[in-house]
């Protein structure tokens, strides 16, 4: 109130108010130490849910045998066993792969699943031919399509020899496309 009894208009009363108080100093420095934390545990929380997806499986090198058991013109029935890490979780993939030693000594190997449906297939001795008993396709022992339904050659696989033993990366490749497409 004035002298004359008029009520004061605010901030005329002789007594100066900050412009910020030690309260909201404090609350902001809270605040801002509270972001802080909250961004420095949701980075690694977020990274850690968010990097399984983004991350492409190895696959691995995977021996599969020695080179001078495959005889030469005839395609042999080998297995592929690895170890599949997924997070905690480990588990073993068993699959069957063709391997064919042509005469100059080269490996082919081949995915053990038919192009056309993804059955799989088995090899003919008499006939000397891959044959898929599920729909009748018929392949070469380069894997060449002789007939029936399958729209494209069997599909090979990555392989390479060190010290006479045969490695064989495992791959899956998309049924019924006349292109190869990896799963």
């Amino acid at each position: 109130m004035t002298s004359d009894g008029s009520p004061t208009p605010e901030g005329e009363s002789g007594l100066s108010t900050p412009v910020g108080s030690r309260r909201r100093f404090f609350q902001w420095v809270t605040g801002g130490l509270a972001g802080l934390i909250g961004l420095g545990l949701a980075i690694p929380l977020f990274g850690y849910v968010i990097s399984p997806a983004l991350k492409r499986r190895v696959r691995p090198w995977v021996d599969v045998g020695s080179v001078g058991d495959i005889p030469p013109g005839e395609p042999r029935q080998l297995d592929h066993i690895t170890t599949i890490q997924d997070g905690y979780l480990e588990s073993r993939s068993h699959k069957a792969i063709w391997a064919v030693k042509r005469p100059d000594g080269q490996i082919k190997v081949f995915s053990p699943m038919c192009t056309h449906l993804g059955c799989g297939y088995r090899w003919e001795t008499g006939e000397k031919t891959f044959k898929c008993p599920c729909h009748g396709s018929v392949f070469d022992i380069d894997g060449q399509v002789l007939s029936g339904p399958a729209p494209r050659p069997l599909d090979l696989l990555p392989s390479k020899i060190e010290n006479g033993r045969l490695l064989v990366v495992f791959k899956e490749f998309k049924s019924g496309t006349a292109q190869v497409v990896e799963l």
